[in-house]
């Protein structure tokens, strides 16, 4: 009994423990939710008191009948229009490999990844019966060469007919012309690398078939790579051969390339009124891959000195395109409406023909709230 009553002792004194450090945890979550809430309200109540501030000073404009505007003052500046048009890359040096003659490949001396010199052996094709064909050729050329050296010899002491020394001599150079056309043939059955670059493909395997026209191996070069844009017909006067061009590249955000127009095309096709632009790049860290695609920045518009303001200025009404500007009149600063003749807009930039000169300042905040002659407050852009 003595022992039961120990053991239900030390189980409450244990539960006790537990309970007080379950609460004391608790409390403190409580309490730095407490702290965390008194910082908020300050924090609250001084951004309702900064906004109170901000309301009473454009209620003071306001009574005054004085619109807040911001304003930017109009000067020259260079302004570039370009064209953007979708490309692909394309490899400089690339080589569709084929034999020359149909065999069985017999050995292939490079695989897919590997880097090769031009001139390098690739692969070669069965040869046993154009070998045999040379052994055959090369034993009768012997023995054409040794009876016409004798025929000869005779026939400059004046033994023998003329047929004989000239059917000899026929003999061996016509042996001598099938020697080498077996060895050019044997030649055409060792496959060479024609350019330096990296074996892509490998389409055939040791002991298959290989024949002309039907591609054994791919190789390509990436040291340098053409970019093909179609352009339009439009846009033919304006694009000429040297000038730079921006290339970027979606799968390389904040990539650009500048390099110059390499070809215009000379024809037009008929099926998309399009011309052909290729810019050539130098790509030694093999990055851009055949393919690829691409976005030309092409510049077929610029002016050294013209008045630009954002896009987003230009309002429209039955008349025609307009702004809002600032004219001051006995000391106070009016909205004015003037009409425009944009001119070329590139990104969020529109060039100015007519209507503006450099100076004045035109509203590019607030606009939206004010009308020809409404009175303004201009604050500068870092006022609120």
């Amino acid at each position: 009994m003595k022992k039961l009553f120990r053991i239900a002792v030390i189980a409450l004194t244990i539960f006790s423990i537990s309970s007080c450090s379950n609460k004391e945890s608790e409390q403190s979550i409580r309490d730095q939710i407490s702290s965390y809430k008194k910082e908020a309200d300050l924090i609250n109540q001084k951004i309702a008191e900064l906004e109170k501030k901000l309301a009473v000073l454009n209620e003071a404009d306001l009574s005054a009948g004085r619109v807040p505007v911001e304003v930017m003052e109009l000067s020259y500046q260079p302004f570039r229009h370009y064209i953007l048009v979708s490309g692909t890359a394309e490899a400089v040096s690339e080589a569709f490999i084929s034999p020359e003659v149909s065999g069985q490949l017999r050995d292939i001396y490079v695989k897919e990844g590997d880097y090769v010199e031009k001139g390098r052996l690739l692969a070669r094709l069965s040869t046993e019966v154009t070998e045999s064909s040379i052994a055959e050729v090369q034993s009768s050329l012997d023995l054409a060469t040794t009876l016409f050296e004798k025929q000869q010899r005779l026939w400059e002491k004046g033994i023998g007919s003329e047929v004989e020394y000239l059917s000899v001599r026929n003999n061996k150079e016509s042996l001598e012309q099938r020697l080498t056309t077996l060895k050019a043939q044997l030649d055409l059955s060792i496959i060479r690398s024609p350019v330096s670059g990296i074996v892509d493909r490998i389409f055939h395997k040791k002991g298959e078939l290989a024949m002309p026209g039907f591609q054994l191996m791919q190789i390509v070069n990436l040291e340098e790579i053409y970019i093909n844009a179609d352009v339009a017909e439009r846009y033919l006067a304006q694009v000429k051969e040297g000038e730079t061009v921006t290339v970027e590249f979606p799968v390389y955000p904040g990539m650009t390339l500048e390099a110059p127009i390499y070809r215009k095309g000379n024809v037009i096709n008929p099926n998309n009124r399009t011309f052909t632009v290729q810019v050539k790049l130098k790509n030694p860290d093999g990055m851009l891959k055949p393919n690829i695609l691409s976005v030309l920045h092409i510049n077929d518009f610029s002016a050294d000195s013209a008045l630009v303001i954002p896009s987003g200025l230009i309002k429209q009404d039955i008349t025609g395109s307009y702004v809002y500007i600032i004219r001051e009149n006995n000391g106070k600063s009016l909205v004015n409406k003037v009409y425009v003749e944009p001119g070329k807009s590139y990104l969020d930039n529109t060039m100015i023909n007519s209507g503006l000169t450099e100076g004045q300042q035109v509203v590019v905040k607030g606009y939206n709230q004010v009308t020809d002659g409404t009175e303004v407050n201009i604050k500068s852009p870092d006022a609120s």
